[in-house]
């Protein structure tokens, strides 16, 4: 979920704290990926018709590792280098709200029953993509595409979401490069969840993992930019966040995000909301953890910078590539060596890199845009039926 209705509070209150960019003006940025969100959106949009899926011969679903593949790809030639993070073990306050998702993609499964029964293709769309779930397996398969292709992996201690802040925060990552060792400047966090922000990420981009076919830019916002124009300090953004709902608590019943700000704004923190909010008009819920919320995004599970993984870019695996995607999964055999040659012109290419690289990025001097909250309602992948990669076909 991350956190309701932040974009368009932001669009709303601190319009210059967020702008449209171009996908490639991203060349030569190190961009920490969330890793499980862009899995999720694969499984959605790559290949779905209702409840038909792209899979291999054994009946297995590929749609995650035609859109990994594909979106990656389209990253390096680009310029970009991306490092995914994937999620590990949920917080405890976390199991609340998975418990929700897993009884509202069971409704979603008995709705889609009845969908198919009588035949509402528009109804047997919705809530068959409400059905889906990122597994195990699914992170697995993409983990081991990711190595093959050459492109460093992460495995959060916690919340990926948490771990790329952290990287970006940190402002730098230990590589090794073919010629030298050094420090590089991770620019900021792509996903779509935008508890990233309340995470701390200095920059956060949505939409970088769109399709290039929806044609729509990745709007950058700035946490910094955020504070300034809220006028409202780290802490009391947290707890903005907080009253606006998020992952680890229930919200206040009767507070948006418009009211959540007027009262940080009035009272500077949650503690001294509750003291004087009136609690016949505003219904608080038992036992209220928003304390234990508020310090698992400031002081979440991540790796140090001691203790953190190498991260490395390499070759890509053209042996180990063509028999894990053709071999095992059904991809064909010509578009995926072709593929793989994009892979090492695009390496190539970026290999120098941006010259700010190595040193911490100035701040941008582009000018800001007021913009509402894109909805993914009609996220479709034109390339579904015809992929570069390739892989696959439709299960029904």
């Amino acid at each position: 979920m991350g956190i309701k209705g932040l974009t368009k509070l932001l669009a709303d209150n601190a319009p210059k704290s967020m702008k449209e960019q171009k996908f490639e003006s991203y060349f030569g940025r190190k961009i920490a990926i969330d890793a499980s969100m862009s899995i999720y959106q694969f499984l959605i949009v790559v290949g779905r018709t209702g409840t038909e899926m792209l899979t291999n011969e054994a009946g297995e679903v590929t749609s995650h590792l035609q859109g990994m593949f594909t979106r990656t790809i389209r990253l390096l030639e680009a310029g970009l280098k991306p490092i995914y993070v994937f999620d590990g073990k949920p917080p405890d306050l976390k199991k609340q709200e998975l418990a929700k998702r897993y009884s509202k993609r069971a409704d979603a499964t008995e709705d889609l029953n009845q969908a198919l029964e009588t035949g509402n293709k528009e109804d047997i769309e919705k809530f068959s993509k409400r059905t889906v779930k990122v597994t195990k397996q699914h992170n697995e398969d993409c983990q081991k595409l990711l190595r093959l292709m050459g492109v460093p992996i992460i495995e959060a201690p916690s919340e990926a979401e948490a771990q790329c802040a952290a990287l970006c925060k940190s402002g730098k990552a230990w590589i090794l490069t073919f010629t030298i060792n050094c420090f590089i400047w991770v620019y900021a966090v792509a996903s779509e969840d935008m508890d990233s922000l309340t995470f701390g990420a200095p920059r956060f981009l949505r939409h970088l993992m769109d399709p290039s076919s929806k044609k729509v830019p990745v709007m950058e916002f700035e946490v910094s930019k955020v504070l300034e124009e809220l006028n409202l300090s780290m802490d009391q953004f947290i707890d903005l966040c907080i009253l606006c709902g998020c992952d680890y608590c229930d919200s206040i019943r009767g507070i948006g995000g418009q009211t959540a700000l007027k009262l940080i704004r009035q009272h500077g923190s949650i503690e001294n909301i509750l003291e004087n909010i009136n609690k016949e008009r505003y219904q608080i819920p038992d036992d209220w953890p928003y304390q234990e919320a508020r310090i698992l995004f400031k002081e979440p599970a991540v790796f140090s910078d001691e203790e953190h993984p190498e991260i490395k870019w390499s070759a890509p695996d053209e042996e180990g590539l063509i028999t894990f995607l053709v071999t095992e999964n059904g991809f064909n055999s010509d578009r995926i060596t072709k593929a793989i040659e994009k892979i090492k012109a695009a390496k190539n290419k970026s290999s120098q890199g941006r010259l700010e690289s190595f040193f911490k990025p100035a701040a941008s001097t582009s000018a800001p845009i007021k913009r509402k909250e894109t909805t993914e309602k009609n996220d479709k992948e034109t390339s579904n039926k015809k992929s570069k990669a390739g892989g696959g076909r439709k299960k029904k």
